[in-house]
């Protein structure tokens, strides 16, 4: 079941505020600009469709998407449980950062965990198959899919050159509960 944890930057052990219900989730980010939406991830992919398969299967999504918030780009980063490369995939997005771009984000399959550091607090979003989650840009957040991930995901960008992260240089990540 997707979440959300509220912590207080100061107090990285104890949450504020907690829901599992989609309807005050997507309330609450949006008051901070961050779109949470539940779609029904109801195409049956085989294990081993392609990057192509899975975008034909959300093509009407993602083309509202690209002509909703201007995306040139679409692509698909997946994994699966035992990848012996997991744990420098997971270091890659552990540090806060932000991007000159929204991040777009929906599980096609699995989860992941998206923190947000907006003002003075830590947004904590678990995300599972069937979320869609855009952090506008210049937010400054960072990402854990645990320590054996298995996720898939469609990414939509408004650049050709695709994930790029500029380091915040604070060490908050470090901080605050991981996945596992």
């Amino acid at each position: 079941m997707s979440y959300l944890h509220i912590y207080q930057e100061a107090q990285p052990q104890k949450a504020t505020f907690q829901s599992e219900e989609a309807s005050i989730i997507a309330e609450k980010l949006a008051e901070v600009g961050v779109r949470f939406e539940q779609w029904q991830a109801t195409q049956v992919l085989a294990k081993e469709a392609t990057e192509a398969d899975i975008i034909n299967a959300y093509s009407q999504d993602i083309e509202r998407l690209k002509a909703q918030g201007g995306y040139q780009t679409v692509d698909v980063v997946a994994l699966q449980k035992g990848n012996p490369n997991a744990p420098a995939m997971r270091e890659k997005f552990l540090f806060e950062h932000t991007h000159s771009e929204d991040e777009v984000r929906f599980f096609v399959a699995g989860y992941g965990l998206f923190c947000l550091h907006i003002a003075d607090k830590v947004y904590q979003v678990f995300c599972q198959q069937g979320d869609l989650i855009s952090v506008p840009d210049h937010t400054p957040h960072w990402f854990d899919m645990g320590s054996d991930p298995e996720f898939t995901a469609i990414r939509l960008f408004n650049n050709t050159e695709g994930w790029v992260a500029q380091e915040t240089g604070s060490s908050i990540a470090k901080q605050f509960p991981l996945l596992d």
